[in-house]
């Protein structure tokens, strides 16, 4: 993230020393930054971004006359157009990295630098929610029962949560628009992101719904999979977890420590499947633990990892299968199986 954070810094700087041509086709940074999503190749994400690139560059068509008519541009106009460039270049490009190609990493301007804000190291939403932060993040309960139902092919219940999650169509909404309700870049490419990860949600809920109907429980699970990466990325491009953790990777821990220390079955003769619970044999979260809750089957060798709760909060990863390694001895259930269905 610091390395991020440092080229962003420097493309901002060398923007404000462009010629003023270098501002007539804003889109185009965007257009060639490249993505990188939950599977290598999404053909849907392509077109998201064109559509969103298309859009970007109406709205600064007649800025980019004007520019063509006006030799002087202030230093003030030149600052706001390259930090909305570089907002909108974060939407398109969702994450940075295979090992993190899960939650967005977001430049520090982005982020709260204190304390009476917001939780330190995540956007900053603003004050004027009136309770739709608690809604948001009761999602994640209804995920959890997802989960569970899937998991145990309650089909029957499963049916029932497509019409459930599309009630919070509004609150994502009015979070959306209320938690950075500014026009500054800043604020404006956030909206954007938030608009792009609610839309993928909910496109991988209809998927849900079709492999239901199937009773499709491979299809099923890899829908239930996105729904949780986006819904994921959601609440931290929202300011909305709960806490934020600036430790880049676990690996260094482990530096000088026998690899007998983590106890795991061998993923190359026996690799995890979809609910076995696991432990992180590799990269940047090496030895947190979870539970597999999907597999791509699109060649790409990846799966998808709901780690264990931390402070309320459970993350996704999208790690290769490699990587997730069945835990062994005794453990305890995955908590979704403790909750209690409602009778």
């Amino acid at each position: 993230m610091r390395h991020n954070t440092a080229l962003a810094i420097v493309c901002l700087i060398s923007l404000l020393y462009q010629p003023i041509t270098a501002f007539q086709q804003p889109c185009l940074v965007a257009s060639n930054i490249n993505s990188s999503l939950t599977r290598r190749g999404s053909a849907s994400f392509d077109s998201d971004r064109s559509l969103l690139a298309a859009k970007h560059n109406n709205e600064y068509d007649d800025d980019t006359t004007d520019c063509d008519n006006q030799i002087n541009i202030s230093r003030r106009n030149i600052l706001n157009q390259s930090l909305f460039s570089m907002g909108f270049a974060l939407t398109a490009t969702a994450v940075v990295s295979t090992q993190s190609s899960n939650a967005l990493e977001i430049p520090n301007f982005l982020l709260s630098a204190g304390e009476d804000r917001g939780v330190k190291g995540m956007p900053v939403p603003s004050k004027k929610l009136g309770g739709l932060s608690n809604k948001i993040r009761g999602v994640s309960k209804v995920m959890d029962e997802l989960q569970r139902d899937l998991m145990q092919e309650r089909w029957d219940l499963v049916e029932n949560y497509p019409n459930q999650l599309r009630s919070y169509v509004p609150v994502f909404t009015s979070y959306t628009d209320s938690a950075f309700p500014t026009d500054i870049p800043t604020d404006q490419g956030l909206r954007v992101a938030l608009r792009y990860e609610v839309g993928r949600f909910f496109a991988s809920l209809e998927r849900l719904k079709t492999a239901t109907s199937r009773r499709s429980i491979d299809e099923a699970y890899v829908a239930y999979s996105d729904m949780s990466l986006h819904f994921d990325r959601y609440l931290r491009v929202g300011g909305l977890y709960t806490f934020y953790d600036d430790t880049v990777s676990l690996e260094t821990y482990f530096q000088g420590t026998p690899e007998t220390n983590l106890v795991y079955v061998d993923p190359k003769k026996d690799p995890a499947l979809v609910r076995d619970l696991i432990v992180l044999r590799e990269g940047p979260d090496k030895g947190r633990t979870g539970i597999v809750i999907g597999i791509y089957p699109d060649g790409s060798n990846t799966c998808a990892v709901k780690l264990d709760r931390t402070r309320g909060i459970r993350e996704i990863r999208v790690v290769p299968c490699m990587w997730a390694a069945k835990r062994l001895g005794e453990q305890d259930p995955d908590d979704v199986f403790l909750i209690p269905r409602s009778s």
